[in-house]
């Protein structure tokens, strides 16, 4: 096998001159995602349509990945300022998925014995990303991970390990801070409650199912 298919088969890989090519594709259209006027709405979906091949994504530069065909991403896609996906294994991430600043998504891994990490052999190991989940300021998505659906991570939360569907998870490393359930379908922030006028609007447009 040549080093592309050694990659794409998430085994021991060297990034040669032809996994450099694909990277450096990808960085010409960073280039101008990461230097357009940040007021021009439609040449920046425009530039991430063509990085991620994807309708009604939206994200804020800047904006860092290796690949950009190797990201996923469903229906409302949004990420804020300073985002980092290295996408050496495929990053999937379903519909409504929001993204705080400074998110960092890794799939890119090294060997622990220095002798070996210094042989150039690394590895990706694929990161999966369920619908409607929310990703805190800082929050860090480690190789391997898969996060379930309708699932909120705290800022600064280290996400090691799986988290399943329906919680708030929090922590370094991440864990399962609590359910959630019915209950928090009108909470804003800590014990506030959404107010009666915006909370008819969100029920008028069928978003309270």
């Amino acid at each position: 096998m040549n080093q592309t298919e050694r990659r794409d088969k998430e085994l021991a890989y060297i990034a040669d001159q032809e996994v450099a090519e694909e990277m450096i594709a990808c960085r010409k259209i960073l280039q101008k995602l990461n230097f357009m006027d940040r007021s021009d709405f439609e040449g920046i979906s425009n530039v991430v349509k063509e990085l991620l091949g994807a309708e009604g994504a939206f994200i804020n530069p800047p904006f860092y990945c290796d690949y950009g065909t190797h990201i996923k991403v469903g229906k409302n896609f949004f990420a804020n300022y300073n985002c980092t996906i290295i996408d050496v294994a495929t990053v999937t991430i379903g519909d409504n998925c929001q993204m705080a600043p400074n998110v960092a998504i890794y799939t890119a891994g090294h060997p622990i014995y220095p002798s070996v990490r210094n042989s150039a052999y690394e590895y990706g190991k694929a990161v999966t990303i369920g619908d409607n989940v929310w990703l805190g300021g800082n929050t860090v998505v480690c190789p391997g991970v898969h996060i379930g659906s309708n699932v909120v991570i705290g800022a600064g939360s280290v996400v090691t390990r799986d988290i399943p569907d329906w919680c708030v998870a929090v922590g370094n490393p991440c864990r399962v801070l609590r359910k959630i359930t019915e209950s928090d379908k009108r909470k804003l922030f800590r014990d506030e409650e959404i107010d009666d006028e915006a909370w008819q609007d969100i029920v008028s447009r069928g978003y309270a199912d």
